[in-house]
């Protein structure tokens, strides 16, 4: 039988404590605008995922080798760099949403944005959207 890993496993940690210490002040407030936009796109409340993650809702998965995981919907993080949106799909796949977006840097699932107001934020709650629209 599999064994559940915890890694970055959700925590009861306050996730406005969390941000709070951000201490990039352009940063926290990013963090605390996503934070509303998550909420309001999920219906979820915030977990504290790990150490520095912010995630909305949940859900079970197994790999191949049979370790079993649970991890969030969609999420974000203040990184010191930059914002780190987690998206649970591809994004590299929505070519025509990233080309409006504007500035950013893309992994497969993962969004990295230094400021807010650089984007287009109605092309990120979308992406926001499609990350949120399985019920797994």
């Amino acid at each position: 039988m599999a064994k559940k890993k915890l890694v970055n496993a959700e925590t009861d940690r306050d996730v406005g404590e969390f941000l709070s210490t951000v201490s990039n002040k352009k940063r926290r407030n990013d963090s605390l605008e996503v934070l509303e936009i998550m909420r309001d796109i999920t219906g979820k409340e915030p977990k504290v995922w790990g150490v520095s993650i912010v995630g909305f809702g949940k859900y079970s998965y197994q790999r191949k080798n049979g370790d079993e995981f649970e991890w969030f919907n969609v999420g974000f993080s203040p990184a010191k760099a930059h914002l780190s949106i987690y998206l649970m799909f591809d994004i590299n796949e929505e070519t025509e949403l990233l080309e409006k977006l504007g500035p950013h840097r893309a992994g497969k699932g993962c969004l990295y944005i230094k400021s807010l107001a650089d984007v287009d934020i109605e092309v990120l709650k979308e992406l926001i959207l499609k990350s949120n629209r399985w019920e797994r």
